[in-house]
Order: C-alpha cells, then sequence, then structure tokens
C-alpha cells in the first residue's frame, strides 16, 4: 500500500532525488526543509534547482527540525519518516560545534520527543547516518587480527606519516568495514551523526516504531551542491578545474574513499522505506571499492578532457580519515541490492551535468581560511 512519507532534509541532493523515486512508485511525499543558503543559494524557492524540481513531486513546508510546531505540522498523516535532516562536513563541524550539535542531535531528539509524547501515525524511521562513525574504520593485523586504529597523531602527519597506526598492532592492512566494526568517530560531525543514529535505534522500538539506520558513504552525481565547499572533493575539485585552478591534493594523494553514485544511494533508500526486512536493520550503503584522491583528479581531468596544474602538498585537516570502505554484503543480503554504477562511470555522468551549470565562485579558499585560523588546517 502507499504511504504518506516525510523527508526531513528532503530539498537536498539526496532528498529530492529520493522524493521523486517515492512519488513515481505512489506514494505521498512531504519536504522539511530550513532552505539554508549555503545549501540552496539566498532566494531557494525562486533560484534553486533543487528545490525546483520538488514541483509536482512534493508538498514542500519551508522550516527546520529544530522547531517542534514545523515538525509538529509536518508529521501529520506521515507513516514514515526519512530522517536526512543534518549539517553536513567533517571540516566545519570541527569549528561550528553548537550549530551543528544543535540540528543534527537536537532535531533528532525533538523528532523523537514528538513521536513518544504527541499522537501521529508513524510506523516506521529511516535515519541518515554516515560512515564517518567508524573513524578510521576497520583494519586486520600480521597475525590477523581486526583492529580498529584510533585518529591519527598531529605529530606524525606533521612529519610526512600519513598511515594508520595503533600501539603494539604492527603494519596494519584496511579492510572493508562491517557494520558490527567499532565506532569511534574522529569529528565532531561523526559524533553528532553516532548520536542520531543511537538515537533513533534506541527510542524509536521503545515506541513501537520500526528503526532503519543507513551508513551513507561518499555520495556523489549529478544535482550535488557546487556552492558549498564542504559538500566533497568531486564538487570542489570540479570547480577548480573549470576556472583553471591548480588543484591542491592534501597528505600524499593516496588517501581514499568509498565514492557512491546517487543513483544506488537513492535505491537503497528507497528499500529501507518500503522492505518489511529492512525494520530494526543497519546498513552500510556503498560501493565497497576504495578510489584514492589522485585516482579522483585523474577520473575528473578525463572527464572533463582539460589539464590543471595540481600538487601535491602534504596539507592535511584534523579530523580527516586516512581510508574507508563499506562491506556492503548485508545490504545485499537483507535488501538484495547490490550498487551497479561504477565510479568511471558514475564520474562521466556527474562531469556532464557540471558542465550545463554555471562556474560557481570560490568559496572553498574561504572555507580552508577559515580552517587555517584555527589551527585546523596544516
Amino acid at each position: 500500500m502507499p504511504d504518506h512519507v516525510l523527508i526531513t532534509g528532503g530539498a537536498g541532493f539526496i532528498g529530492t532525488r529520493l522524493a521523486r523515486r517515492l512519488a513515481q512508485a505512489g506514494h505521498e511525499v512531504t519536504v522539511l526543509d530550513a532552505l539554508i543558503p549555503q545549501v540552496h543559494g539566498d532566494d531557494p524557492e525562486t533560484t534553486s534547482p533543487l528545490v525546483r524540481s520538488l514541483d509536482g513531486v512534493a508538498t514542500l513546508i519551508h522550516g527546520s527540525v529544530t522547531s517542534t510546531e514545523d515538525l509538529r505540522n509536518a508529521l501529520a498523516g506521515v507513516q514514515v519518516v526519512v530522517h536526512l535532516a543534518a549539517e553536513t562536513g567533517t571540516g566545519q563541524s570541527m569549528y561550528e560545534i553548537d550549530r551543528y550539535t544543535e540540528v543534527n542531535v537536537g532535531g533528532t531528539a525533538k523528532l523523537l520527543d514528538l513521536l513518544t509524547n504527541a499522537p501521529h501515525t508513524v510506523r516506521r524511521v529511516v535515519i541518515a547516518s554516515s560512515r564517518s562513525i567508524y573513524g578510521e574504520g576497520s583494519y586486520r593485523t600480521a597475525d590477523g587480527r581486526i583492529v580498529y586504529p584510533p585518529q591519527r597523531a598531529d605529530a606524525d602527519m606533521a612529519a610526512g606519516d600519513f598511515d594508520v597506526h595503533m600501539s603494539g598492532a604492527g603494519p596494519l592492512e584496511m579492510v572493508p568495514t562491517t557494520e558490527v566494526a567499532e565506532l569511534h568517530p574522529s569529528s565532531v560531525y561523526g559524533i553528532t551523526k553516532q548520536m542520531q543514529e543511537s538515537l533513533v535505534m534506541t527510542v524509536a522500538p521503545t515506541i513501537g516504531i520500526e528503526p532503519v539506520a543507513l551508513r551513507y558513504q561518499n555520495v556523489y552525481g549529478p544535482g550535488q551542491s557546487l556552492k558549498n565547499p564542504y559538500t566533497g572533493i568531486l564538487s570542489i575539485f570540479s570547480t577548480l578545474i573549470r576556472q583553471g585552478k591548480e588543484i591542491n591534493i592534501f597528505e600524499d594523494g593516496l588517501e581514499s574513499r568509498d565514492f557512491v553514485y546517487i543513483d544506488d544511494v537513492v535505491e537503497a533508500t528507497f528499500l529501507a522505506v518500503t522492505h518489511a526486512d529492512a525494520a530494526g536493520g543497519v546498513f552500510n550503503v556503498g560501493s565497497g571499492v576504495a578510489t584514492t584522491v589522485n585516482d579522483v583528479v585523474g577520473a575528473l581531468l578525463a572527464a572533463f578532457d582539460t589539464s590543471v596544474p595540481t600538487h601535491v602538498s602534504g596539507n592535511y585537516r584534523l579530523g580527516d580519515i586516512r581510508h574507508n570502505i563499506a562491506d556492503t554484503s548485508r545490504l545485499r543480503d537483507i535488501l538484495g541490492f547490490t550498487p551497479s554504477v561504477s565510479f568511471a562511470d558514475g564520474v562521466r555522468r556527474f562531469a556532464e551535468w557540471v558542465l550545463t551549470e554555471p562556474v560557481e565562485g570560490d568559496t572553498y579558499e574561504r572555507s580552508l581560511h577559515e580552517m587555517s585560523s584555527r589551527n585546523l588546517l596544516k
């Protein structure tokens, strides 16, 4: 049967795509979004392509998850909540601590408080968690043990040693991180995402609501904000390439991430909303493939068929991780879904879309200055 689905933060990159997928399947969709300028610009309801894409797809409520009244209005008649609303960005979270905590943790607490203490029709809450809650993720020692190393030391990185170390463990090999891995986030953003997930997975079952947690890896694709300097390196590097500027590659360029294409993320989230067996589950949503920053730069330059200067600088940000890739077997085994878009194909599609967009102003340098001035960028 069709459901009425509320997507908090639903006017963003993931939410608008998900709204269309749900609407196409016959579900009624309501979106609650604060439409912050960092993502949508100063006049979002008339100039933001993401916001305009919701026309005829979903009912848009301009409001905040930090407002009980906005949440109350948005929840009317809803059966499923997809809680995407969050401040994002590892670097920015390290100096805008109050804002990140208020929105991410406080907004989730308000949602659950309302569901606990007021009449409602909600039966499932899907929380958008993050790979950031794993910190450095899982590694294997030479003798076969799986360990979870702590955050890298500033002193080591300052000396040009960017690898992950753990006292008494010897050489370490990165392995895919499963959902039962130790959680030890290394940034304020990661801490708030862990708290969001823990709140939902703990509270929801006590009030008769099915919780589902999706631990997204690095999501990318057409529609990703090119204005927001905290959305990820594909957007940042694409803007620099189109401006003909040098790309500063942090660390040694060998740090890697698990990049997962937007269409795969939307389909996994759709299953979290609709699949009976998703109830109570925690799922990694990623490609399961490690891609280095050097590989990202090479793929983008090839996709744009151009060249710009590149510089492997050895700069680093406190709170960044070295590697992390997801073990996605639980997503496959329980929900029957395997991400299908390769990084090469996804980057090609992304670049084709970027070339249809205006070249954005350079907000990236300002974000680096903000971090450097707080001694978070070295």
